[in-house]
C-alpha cells in the first residue's frame, strides 16, 4: 500500500510521534493506521513528540569508567523537573545512556543519537530515548557527553549532590595505587567545587590575558587616584591582578580546598603526593558538567502548571 502524505499526518495526529517515525511505522504494517498505532505504542513512541516542545534543563550527570581504569565518560541527561530526575526509572536509564556513551565510537551526539541501542538493538539510541519519554511522561534530551581517555594512567571520576556536577579527571602516572586515586578523587572534588576553566596556565591563549589587561587597565583609569600613578606602578597593579585572578580559574594554580595551612596550591598537593609515593604524576585535563548549565529553566511551579491547565 502507498504511504501516502495523508496517512503519515494522520497517523503523527493521532500518536503525536515524529513524522519519520509514523512513517516509519506505516511502511512496518503496510499502511494499517491501527497496527501502526500499536507499532509506536510498542516501540514507546507515541505519544513523545507532544511533549518535545517544553522545557528539560533539570536532569542529572553520570560517569562510567572502564573496568581497566583507562577510559571514562560523563554525559548529561535531562528532564522537565528535579522530580523525575530523582526518580530511579530515569537515574537506571541515564546510567545505560553513560555505558552507551562509554563504548560510542563518535563523541558527535548526532552519530551517537543515531546508533544503535545496545540493549535492544531494534531501536537507536533517540528511539529509545523517546519510548523513555513516553514511560517517564516528561521531555528528555540527551544534551552531551565527552570521552576521556589515558593510556600512561587513570581516569578519575566524581559526582557532586546526586548528580548535579559530574567531573572527569585525566591523570598520567607511572604509579597507580590507592594513595595516587586517592589525591585523584580529591583533585575531581576540587573542580567541582571551585568550578576552574583551565588546568594550567600553558592553556590560557594570551589573547585572553591581553583582553584581561585591557580591561583591568580601563578600571584604573577610570579612577583618578589610580590613573594618576606611574605608567610601572600601574603595569604593576594589572600584573598582580591578573595573577590573583589566574589562581581563580586556573586548577593547578587554585588553593587547594583541603590545604591544612590554606595556602597550599593543587600543584604543590600533587607534587607531594607524587614524591611520597615515588611517582611522576601529571594531571593532564579534566572535564567538568553542571546540570543545566546555560540552559532556559522553567520559571512556573508544579501548582501554576497544574492551575494553568485546569484554567483552559
Amino acid at each position: 500500500m502507498e504511504i501516502t502524505a495523508k496517512l503519515v499526518k494522520d497517523l503523527r495526529e493521532v500518536t503525536g510521534a515524529g513524522m519519520m517515525d509514523c512513517k516509519k511505522a506505516l511502511a512496518a504494517t503496510d499502511g494499517d493506521m491501527d497496527k501502526a498505532i500499536d507499532f509506536l505504542r510498542e516501540k514507546g513512541l507515541a505519544g513523545a513528540q507532544k511533549k518535545a516542545g517544553r522545557i528539560a534543563a533539570e536532569g542529572m550527570v553520570e560517569t562510567k569508567i572502564c573496568e581497566c581504569g583507562k577510559k571514562g565518560v560523563l554525559v548529561e541527561v535531562n528532564s522537565e523537573t528535579d522530580f523525575v530526575a530523582k526518580n530511579q526509572k530515569f537515574r537506571d536509564y541515564v546510567a545505560e545512556v553513560a555505558e552507551q556513551a562509554l563504548d560510542a565510537e563518535s563523541e558527535d551526539i548526532d552519530a551517537f543519537l543515531a546508533a544503535k541501542w545496545e540493549k535492544e538493538p531494534e531501536l537507536t539510541v533517540a528511539e529509545k530515548l523517546s519510548s523513555m519519554i513516553s514511560v517517564i511522561g516528561e521531555n528528555m534530551h540527551i544534551r552531551r557527553f565527552s570521552i576521556v581517555k589515558e593510556e600512561n594512567g587513570f581516569v578519575e571520576s566524581y559526582i557532586h549532590a546526586g548528580g548535579k556536577i559530574g567531573v572527569l579527571l585525566d591523570v598520567e602516572t607511572d604509579v597507580v595505587n590507592d594513595e595516587i586515586k586517592e589525591m585523584a578523587k580529591n583533585v575531581c572534588m576540587q573542580v567541582a567545587a571551585l568550578k576552574p576553566i583551565y588546568t594550567c596556565n600553558c592553556e590560557v591563549s594570551a589573547d585572553y590575558i591581553e583582553k584581561e589587561k585591557e580591561i583591568l587597565k580601563a578600571q584604573i583609569m577610570n579612577d583618578p587616584k589610580e590613573a594618576a600613578k606611574p605608567e610601572k606602578v600601574i603595569e604593576g597593579m594589572i600584573a598582580g591582578r591578573i595573577n590573583k585572578e589566574l589562581k581563580e580559574i586556573v586548577l593547578l594554580d587554585q588553593t587547594y580546598v583541603k590545604a591544612e595551612d590554606g595556602k597550599q596550591s593543587v600543584k604543590a598537593y600533587v607534587e607531594s603526593v607524587a614524591k611520597a609515593q615515588g611517582a611522576k604524576i601529571t594531571v593532564k585535563k579534566f572535564v567538568r558538567y553542571e546540570t543545566g548549565e546555560g540552559l532556559e529553566h522553567r520559571n512556573e511551579d508544579f501548582a501554576a502548571e497544574v492551575a494553568a491547565q485546569m484554567g483552559k
